[in-house]
C-alpha cells in the first residue's frame, strides 16, 4: 500500500532524489524508447541487513516470510514448525535469544528508514515459546559417521556446536565443570532473564538428539588433553570466559572486592540470597546491568554476621541460609561508567529497566583507588571524573570524590581460566582461531565462543555453526574452502523447488545440445540471479514508497516497582499473543525477496510480466517475464519494494 499524502507531509519515508538535484529530467524521455533497449528485467536474490548483521546467521527474513504466510510449509506441517524448523537451522535457542539477545538485526532492519525496525526479537521468542508449548523436537541426526568429536563447554557455543555436529551424523560428548549444561546462559545470566524452563527445554531438545553429556568434569583435572586426543577425532574448546577481570587500581585486591562473573555465578548457583549494605558495580555493559539488577533484587540484610558478608559466600562457595533473607530491606546500588550513560554498551532497554528498578547510574567517571581499612576491607572507591582523550579515560585534575560502600563489583571483563592447558593460551586468557575457527598449530583442534573473544551469545552460535561446519569437513579429510563473504544461512531457490516438487529436469547433453535458448527449457531455473552470498541489499535498492508507517508491536512489559523490587524474579516482557506476531512480520519488507505484492504486474505497460501458474509458483518464482513484450522500460524495477528485480538482462 502507498503511504498516504498525510504522511508523506509529515515524514519522508522515500526520497527519489538527492539533496543538490536541480535539474527535472524528463521521465518519458528516460522510460519509453520503443524497443531499442537491451536491458530486462531478472530477479536477483540478496541477503537483507538483518541477516548480514546477524552473528549467528539465522535466516530472519525466511522465517518472517513463514510467519506472515508468505512462504508456505509443504505437506501437511503447520507454519509454527515450519518456522521453527528454519529458525533453528542456525540457532537451536529461539526462545532465549528472543528474550535476550541485544538485536543487531534490528539495528540493521531497512525498516528504520520507514517509521522503526521489526521486532525480529519479539517474533522469535514466539517462535521459540510456540515450539516448547507444541512439544516440537528437531529431527533424527544424520547416517552416524563413526567419528567422534569432545566439546569443551556447556554453553552455548559448546550445545550449538553439538547440534550442528549430531545433525552432520558426528558423535559428540559434551565435558562441562558445572553441575548442569548452560554455560553463561544459566550461570552468568539471571533467571528472570533466561528462565530456567525455557532453558531446559531448548537444551534438552539437543541433547535428545544423543549428545552424551559429562557435568561436573573438568579437562586438565579430571581428564588431560592427551588422553582426549586419544579417544576423540576432533576436540572443540567451548570453554567460555568465567573468570573475571579485577579493578586494575591500588587497593583492589581487599577481601570485599570482587568480580561480577563471580557475584553473577554464586547468585545463579543459588548460594548468594543478600548482601550487607551499599554495592558499587564499575563497568557499563550487560553484565554490569545484571549484577546491579540482582543486587537490588535479593536487598541487604542490616544485622550481620562475618560469614554472611557476600565476598565469604561468593569466594567461599558457601550459600547463605535462606531464613536470614526474611529481614531484607531495600540495597542501594550504584553503578559507575566510564562512558556517559548514553553510550554506555549496555541495551538500552536493559539501562531504562535498571534506573526504574532503583539503581543509580553515574557516567563518565572512573575509579582511581579502593579505600581499604584496618580490617582489610574495602570501605569506599574513590573516582574521578574522566574524559576520552585519544581513546583512553583520562581523569580531570580536582574532581576527585569518594562513596562510601560494603561491596566492589567489577564487571569490566573477563578471560578463560586455561589452567591444565596452557600451552593453548595466547597469552591473555584466550585461545586463538583462523578463519575456520580451528586453532593454529593444534591439529583436530577447533574453538568457537567467548574463549575466542567475549562477545555476544548469539555470537558464540554463530561462531560454533561455522566451526562444526569446518570439523565435519576436518573429518571428511576434505579442504576447508574459503568462507561465502556474506557467511550466513541463506534462502536456496533450488532447495525450495525439490520441497515443493518443482525441481528442474535433468538436463541430457545428447538430447538438449547447444545450451542457448534456455528461456523455455524446463531443465533451468530461468531469469534468476542469486547474489546472497555475495551482496547485503541497502534501504537504497528499495522502493521504500510502498510502505505505510506502521507502529511495531511491542511485548507487554512488567515493570517491578522499585519499593517491591526484593524476591521480584518474575520475566519482564510477555511473548506476543500470535495475531501481534503475525501482523509484527507482516511489517518485514522482506528486502531482497519477492513478496508477491504485484506491482510489477499492475504497473507494466506492455503487459510483460505475468504471474507464474499457481502449479508452478514457489517461493521466490511468483512471477515471470515474457521478453517478447519486454521494452525494457524499467517500470518493474522503480515499483518493486523488496529490490529483488534488476534491470540487467542483456549486460
Amino acid at each position: 500500500m502507498a503511504t498516504s499524502s498525510d504522511e508523506m507531509n509529515t515524514k519522508l519515508t522515500f526520497r527519489r532524489y538527492d539533496e543538490g538535484d536541480t535539474v527535472w529530467d524528463d521521465l518519458t524521455e528516460q522510460i519509453f524508447k520503443e524497443d531499442t533497449s537491451h536491458k530486462c528485467p531478472t530477479y536477483v536474490h540478496r541477503t537483507p541487513p538483518c541477516q548480514g548483521s546477524c552473528p549467528a546467521g539465522e535466516d530472519i527474513r525466511g522465517w518472517l516470510d513463514i510467519v506472515r504466510g508468505i512462504e508456505k510449509p509443504a505437506g501437511d506441517q503447520d507454519w509454527q514448525e515450519y518456522a521453527f524448523r528454519r529458525s533453528t537451522n542456525a540457532n537451536p535457542f529461539p526462545s532465549i535469544m528472543g528474550r535476550v539477545c541485544p538485536a543487531p538485526c534490528e539495528d540493521g532492519c531497512n525498516r528504520n528508514e520507514v517509521e522503526d525496525h521489526v521486532g525480529i526479537n519479539a517474533v522469535e521468542q514466539f517462535i521459540g515459546d510456540t515450539a516448547l508449548d507444541k512439544g516440537y523436537t528437531f529431527d533424527a541426526p544424520g547416517a552416524d559417521t563413526g567419528k567422534k568429536v569432545a566439546i569443551i563447554g556447556g554453553g552455548p557455543a559448546g550445545l550449538a556446536a553439538a547440534y550442528q555436529l549430531r545433525r552432520m551424523g558426528h558423535a559428540c560428548t559434551v565435558f562441562d565443570n558445572h553441575a548442569e549444561l548452560g554455560g553463561f546462559m544459566r550461570y552468568g545470566i539471571p533467571g528472570y532473564r533466561t528462565p530456567r524452563d525455557v532453558l531446559d527445554g531448548e537444551i534438552k531438545r539437543i541433547t535428545d538428539l544423543g549428545v552424551e553429556i559429562k557435568t561436573n568434569t573438568r579437562i586438565g583435572d579430571d581428564i588431560t588433553v592427551e588422553q582426549l586426543e586419544k579417544d576423540y577425532d576432533s576436540i572443540l574448546w567451548a570453554i567460555g570466559t568465567h573468570t573475571g577481570r579485577g579493578l586494575p587500581i591500588p587497593g583492589a585486591d581487599a577481601a570485599n572486592c570482587i568480580t561480577g562473573i563471580d557475584f553473577l555465578s554464586a547468585f545463579n548457583e543459588g548460594r548468594l540470597q543478600h548482601v550487607t549494605g551499599k554495592v558499587v558495580v564499575v563497568g557499563g555493559g550487560d553484565t554490569s546491568i545484571d549484577v546491579a539488577s540482582v543486587a537490588r533484587r535479593i536487598g541487604q540484610i542490616t544485622t550481620i554476621n562475618e560469614k554472611d558478608r557476600p565476598e565469604n559466600i561468593i569466594l567461599g562457595h558457601t550459600a547463605h541460609d535462606v531464613a536470614s533473607t526474611v529481614a531484607r530491606q531495600g540495597a542501594p546500588v550504584l553503578l559507575t561508567s566510564l562512558f556517559p550513560i548514553e553510550n554506555m554498551t549496555a541495551a538500552e532497554h536493559e539501562v531504562r529497566d535498571a534506573l526504574h528498578e532503583g539503581v543509580e547510574i553515574k557516567g563518565s567517571v572512573m575509579p582511581t583507588e579502593v579505600v581499604v581499612g584496618d580490617d582489610g576491607r574495602a570501605t569506599a572507591l574513590r573516582y574521578a571524573e574522566c574524559e576520552m582523550v585519544d581513546g583512553r579515560p583520562t581523569a580531570k585534575e580536582g574532581t576527585e570524590f569518594e562513596v562510601e560502600c560494603d561491596l566492589i563489583v567489577s564487571a569490566i571483563g573477563q578471560s578463560g581460566n586455561m589452567t591444565g592447558y596452557e600451552n593453548f593460551d595466547n597469552g591473555h586468557g584466550f585461545i586463538d582461531a583462523d578463519k575456520n575457527y580451528a586453532v593454529p598449530g593444534k591439529e583436530g583442534h577447533f574453538v568457537a565462543g567467548d574463549i575466542v573473544r567475549p562477545h555476544l551469545l548469539t555470537t558464540a552460535i554463530g561462531q560454533a555453526s561455522i566451526a562444526a561446519e569446518s570439523i565435519d569437513h576436518y573429518l571428511k579429510h576434505e579442504s576447508m574452502g574459503n568462507r561465502p563473504k556474506v557467511d550466513v544461512h541463506h534462502f536456496n531457490l533450488l532447495e525450495k523447488l525439490v520441497e515443493t516438487d518443482h525441481a528442474p529436469a535433468e538436463y541430457e547433453v545428447e538430447k538438449e545440445g547447444d545450451l542457448r535458448s534456455t528461456d523455455s527449457a524446463d531443465y533451468a531455473v530461468h531469469n534468476y540471479e542469486d547474489r546472497s552470498a555475495h551482496e547485503i541489499i541497502p534501504a537504497s535498492k528499495l522502493f521504500l514508497g510502498h510502505f505505510e508507517a506502521e507502529n511495531r508491536h511491542l511485548r507487554k512489559e512488567i515493570p517491578v516497582d522499585p519499593d517491591a523490587i526484593i524476591g521480584s524474579f518474575r520475566e519482564r516482557m510477555e511473548c506476543l499473543p500470535e495475531d501481534e506476531a503475525v501482523a509484527e512480520a507482516k511489517r518485514c519488507m522482506s528486502c531482497g525477496m519477492c513478496f508477491e505484492c504485484d506491482n510489477c504486474v499492475i504497473y507494466c505497460p506492455q503487459d510483460a510480466v505475468h504471474r507464474t501458474a499457481k502449479n508452478q509458483t514457489t517461493m521466490g518464482r511468483y512471477v515471470y517475464t515474457d521478453y517478447d513484450r519486454c521494452i525494457g522500460c524499467h517500470i518493474c524495477a522503480d515499483v518493486c519494494p523488496t529490490g529483488y528485480i534488476d534491470m540487467a538482462m542483456g549486460e
